[in-house]
């Protein structure tokens, strides 16, 4: 039987995955696990009735559990873990919290409007944190093994390096050998290629967001 998953559609493109990191985050722990999934693929900008009476605050992803919808996708990859065990992909706690910055900092410097304000350096001293624990104890975060902690972070980094190439011509500094190693390793499994947003519809769903 395979789970039902509310997830974004691309912006002016209704029939195509959209750019959601926290969708392709539970998209990427169904694929790890293999287990089998629906994708329903939901209009955001003109929620149709059936979504907004499943998920009356109108978010992504929901994951339909025993006849129940359930949102926030830190709830839903929880569920998962503890409804399909194998293979693991629980994080150690230790390192659960390890980037969990870098989302906000790079949010904060693809909006910023004044090249003085710090922003910039915030972010590359979050990267450049990442950079030294994947040095002490990669390929991954915990280790030789993906868990949940890079099935979080990965989609924010594909996020990252499509939004601030595109608006700010910027990328991540060559220094960070271990940040670009790690990224290449995760971008290039096969459950990422599979849900991963097209390089446009990222563009297109940060466009709004640069222009506010």
């Amino acid at each position: 039987m395979a789970l039902e998953i509310c997830v974004k559609a691309a912006a002016g493109a209704t029939d195509v995955l959209g750019d959601c990191p926290f969708c392709q985050r539970v998209l990427l722990t169904l694929e790890e696990k293999k287990v089998p999934y629906k994708l329903l693929l939901v209009n955001l900008s003109d929620k149709p009735q059936w979504f907004l009476e499943i998920s009356p605050e109108g978010k992504v992803p929901v994951v339909k559990f025993d006849d129940k919808w359930v949102a926030d996708s830190d709830v839903i990859v929880g569920i998962l873990e503890d409804k399909y065990p194998q293979p693991s992909l629980k994080t150690p706690p230790e390192f659960a919290s390890v980037g969990l910055k870098i989302f906000g900092a790079f949010v904060t410097f693809l909006k910023s409007k004044d090249a003085n304000d710090g922003a910039e350096q915030a972010l590359v001293n979050e990267l450049k944190a990442l950079d030294e624990h994947l040095k002490g104890h990669g390929p991954f975060i915990a280790g030789d093994k993906i868990t949940a902690v890079d099935l979080a972070l990965g989609p924010k980094l594909y996020h990252l390096q499509i939004a601030l190439g595109h608006f700010k011509k910027w990328s991540v500094p060559e220094s960070l050998t271990y940040v670009h190693s790690y990224m290449k390793a995760v971008f290039s499994r096969d459950s990422f290629l599979k849900t991963q947003a097209a390089k446009e519809h990222v563009i297109a769903g940060w466009a709004p967001k640069v222009d506010a």
